[in-house]
């Protein structure tokens, strides 16, 4: 960039008149220098070292005048709009404008840094971003990443933030305010948010292309912090819920209503947050993707031996297995029944088709190798929380096969970023509790209208915990007090 600095500067002629009587002053100095001392027996010797003690001076000089040439800035330099470190560039993306900035007063990795995601809402005029961004440099605040999410009336910019550690979120949304923002939302963000936009979204749309039972979760991830439910069309006991939606969804400030594939309506809020259209058609396109893939679970299998050397099969399970998990309920005692569902057993088979839709949470099945199902275990979003459930046939119980479920539904649940699982029993159900805490995690216990609920909490140390293989858990000894399950079974083949 040129300015009126960058002109060429007047000729001083009296640097060059001090410079040229500095020079013959040398001149002469060495001159006399030379003949007093080049006369004598060792002149010679002296005029080689003092020569050496010049040339040696002259190089010092020149590397230290090489090292402090570059002069402070001047306080007359020139100024971006948007303010040093707040670079932003724009390219328009599906449902909004989207943006990545890097500048240079919080790069990546400088230490003492602290990542915010904000939200707030500008006039739809030219100079609003301008302002906020010349906002943010004030604070040495670099921008990361920005969307724009256009209203009738102004436009909610989000941005992802990397800020001086020092700085509070209080100071930052006064600035943000008297900058012209409004509405303005702030939280901590982790290094996930990273990832932008588009990336993260067909991230998503891949996971729940894969899996039905992803759809909650992409849902969830997409939106930030929200609670979802899926009420279905029709109540366990075969009763018209009521619940429905239109084909387009419904958008209200904080709730969103989308119509379900599999019938009924998924609910979506926010109470902290009013949702945009933007994200409104974000989550419906999903949903649509989920729509006309129609029901999927992946197929994988694990073959386990147990103790006593039989062999079983560990795999997802869907509704396509109702039959046979109506079968294993015939074969189940009652008391076995009662533990589980806590409630009339005569109702046990109306809960199946509910807990083996991939939309309610994620299932595993154990069937022996002649195919019989003698186990379930459920992972069910629950809102916001989630909650682990378990079904062992009579004659396949105490052989480490529930504990062997609950491991890999918690391993489920950490993959899927749960912060915690629970799990609703009666403390007389010993296997169960036993279980749980064979899992060497934090547990609460809490007693709610005669039941007991045991909250298991995940944390990156105790999810690698939660992750033991088949091998380490089979030689753990219990204490006597879980005597009531045994060594897991090990692992095989996996196919």
């Amino acid at each position: 960039m040129t300015s009126a600095k960058s002109a060429r500067r007047p000729h001083h002629w009296r640097r060059d008149l001090i410079e040229l009587a500095a020079l013959f002053t040398a001149v002469a100095v060495a001159d006399a220098i030379a003949n007093l001392i080049g006369h004598q027996p060792d002149g010679p010797y002296l005029l080689m070292a003092s020569a050496v003690a010049l040339v040696a001076t002259a190089a010092f000089h020149t590397w230290w005048a090489r090292r402090h040439s570059h002069a402070p800035p001047s306080d007359e330099a020139d100024a971006s709009p948007v303010g040093a470190g707040a670079t932003v560039g724009t390219a328009t993306t599906a449902g909004g404008a989207e943006g990545t900035g890097e500048g240079g007063v919080a790069g990546a990795g400088e230490t003492g840094t602290t990542l915010w995601r904000m939200r707030t809402t500008v006039l739809d005029a030219p100079g609003s971003l301008a302002a906020l961004c010349t906002a943010l440099a004030g604070l040495r605040v670099d921008i990361l990443t920005l969307q724009t999410h256009p209203l009738a009336e102004g436009t909610v910019d989000e941005f992802l933030l990397r800020a001086p550690a020092a700085l509070q979120a209080q100071e930052l949304s006064r600035k943000i305010a008297a900058a012209g923002g409004a509405s303005t939302w702030i939280e901590r963000a982790d290094a996930h948010d990273l990832v932008d936009t588009p990336t993260r979204v067909l991230s998503l749309a891949t996971r729940t292309a894969l899996d039905a039972a992803e759809l909650p979760l992409a849902l969830r991830q997409l939106l930030g912090r929200c609670t979802i439910h899926s009420l279905p069309a029709v109540s366990v006991t075969g009763r018209a819920t009521g619940q429905s939606a239109p084909v387009e969804g419904v958008l209200e400030e904080t709730v969103m209503r989308l119509r379900d594939p599999s019938g009924g309506v998924i609910s979506v809020e926010r109470p902290y947050l009013p949702f945009t259209p933007t994200e409104f058609a974000r989550a419906r396109a999903l949903v649509e993707l989920d729509a006309r893939l129609g029901p999927r679970v992946p197929r994988s299998e694990d073959v386990l031996t147990l103790p006593e050397g039989n062999e079983i099969t560990v795999r997802r399970a869907d509704r396509a297995d109702l039959a046979a998990a109506r079968a294993m309920h015939d074969r189940c005692s009652q008391n076995t029944l009662g533990l589980r569902y806590h409630g009339p057993v005569a109702d046990a088979d109306r809960y199946l088709d509910h807990l083996l839709s991939p939309r309610f949470g994620r299932t595993l099945a154990v069937q022996t190798a002649s195919g019989r199902l003698v186990a379930l275990g459920h992972l069910l979003w629950d809102g916001d929380e989630t909650e682990v459930a378990l079904l062992v046939e009579d004659d396949w119980q105490r052989r480490g096969i529930g504990s062997e479920l609950l491991r890999r539904l918690v391993a489920l649940a950490e993959e899927a970023g749960c912060d915690s699982v629970y799990a609703v029993t009666q403390s007389r159900n010993t296997g169960m509790v036993a279980a749980m805490r064979a899992l060497e995690l934090p547990l609460d216990y809490q007693i709610e209208e005669g039941t007991l609920v045991i909250t298991a909490r995940l944390t990156s140390e105790e999810a690698a915990t939660a992750r033991l293989t088949s091998e380490e858990a089979a030689t753990a000894r219990l204490s006597s007090e879980e005597a009531a399950v045994p060594s897991a079974p090990t692992e095989r083949a996996r196919r």
